[in-house]
């Protein structure tokens, strides 16, 4: 029964109690343990899960390739000739000499000169061409060069999967190591930061997937080739390696809202500091899209837009947040700080 002689707390003080029972540091120590231990059995059971279904995998990480191979496609339809190998000829669709040939709906349509017996003689004639080309336009495909690199790229791409259809299981068990020596007001902030921050994750990795990604390969295969230099396939595991950070990159870049609210909420920043260092930012957001991106000026300002963009929310944020609590402050009789 409570004590009648006891003077109720003000609300404020309520707020700012830890939840959970009292432990012993051996008790924590036990506590963690059991997170580890929990932890990695989702990782390793998303792994092997994964694993089973690498090549599922590889076709959702090739889908930008085959996105910036169709960015190769003419604009109009266009008919090239050839001499065995050798191209001879390319010409617009629309050319009235090229009427009587049939050519189809294909965005590029190819025709070989070959020989054809006609009535017990062999005649030079115009053949389509069968070799595997297509519509969808051309570009480097991917090989692997060592006997071992299909199973130890398949290893790296079920870790980096197993990791990511783990985190919602990882981050559970950590929360529940976490979250009860909280504060109430703590918990609503961690919980918050929490749902903005997986949000702007998944919206970084989902820009650089749909948006960034092609055009990226596009750009590194059309400048190889203004240098002269062909590219005819790219090694696989290198190519997944490239995919995989590039993604992750964009969406730890998504992060800098949450990143610096925190800091703004801990005191470190406020609004002031942040507009003074929005020209700063320009700079490190484009250093940032230089080093997550191909070295190339089109994705460094495609990413450095939209970091730039997110930082001014934040700078925005943090005046909300100041003058929401000068006006309370003047609501309640104090003088603001």
């Amino acid at each position: 029964m409570a004590d009648p002689t006891e003077l109720p707390r003000p609300e404020s003080e309520e707020d700012e109690e830890g939840g959970g029972p009292v432990k012993s540091f051996l008790e924590h120590l036990e506590d963690l343990r059991w997170v580890l231990v929990k932890s990695g059995a989702a990782v390793l059971i998303a792994m092997v899960v994964c694993l089973l279904a690498v090549n599922q995998l590889v076709a959702v990480l090739k889908w930008p390739l085959d996105r910036a191979h169709r960015l190769n496609r003419p604009r109009q339809q266009q008919v090239e000739f050839y001499l065995g190998t050798n191209r001879f000829g390319r010409f617009a669709g629309t050319n009235e000499w090229l009427a009587a040939l049939p050519l189809g709906s294909n965005r590029v349509v190819r025709y070989q000169i070959a020989p054809v017996t006609m009535a017990g003689e062999t005649v030079l004639a115009l053949r389509p061409s069968t070799a595997p080309f297509a519509d969808e336009g051309s570009g480097p495909g991917l090989i692997f060069l060592d006997p071992a690199a299909p199973f130890i790229s398949s290893l790296h791409l079920a870790f980096f999967a197993g990791l990511l259809v783990a985190s919602p299981f990882v981050f559970l068990f950590i929360g529940q190591f976490i979250v009860p020596a909280m504060k109430v007001k703590e918990k609503k902030y961690f919980s918050r930061a929490l749902g903005v921050g997986a949000a702007l994750f998944l919206a970084g990795v989902c820009f650089c997937y749909f948006g960034m990604m092609p055009l990226a390969l596009r750009a590194a295969e059309a400048y190889s080739l203004w240098m002269g230099v062909t590219m005819p396939d790219w090694r696989a595991e290198t190519y997944f390696s490239f995919v995989v950070k590039f993604m992750l990159g964009m969406g730890l870049g998504f992060e800098l809202p949450v990143v610096l609210l925190a800091l703004v909420k801990i005191g470190i920043l406020d609004h002031k500091k942040l507009a003074g260092l929005r020209r700063y930012m320009i700079v490190v957001n484009l250093l940032l899209g230089a080093l997550l991106t191909t070295p190339e000026v089109l994705t460094q300002v495609m990413m450095a837009i939209p970091l730039q963009i997110l930082y001014e929310i934040a700078v925005w944020i943090a005046w909300y947040w100041e003058w929401k609590a000068k006006r309370e402050a003047r609501a309640a009789g104090e003088s603001p700080a």
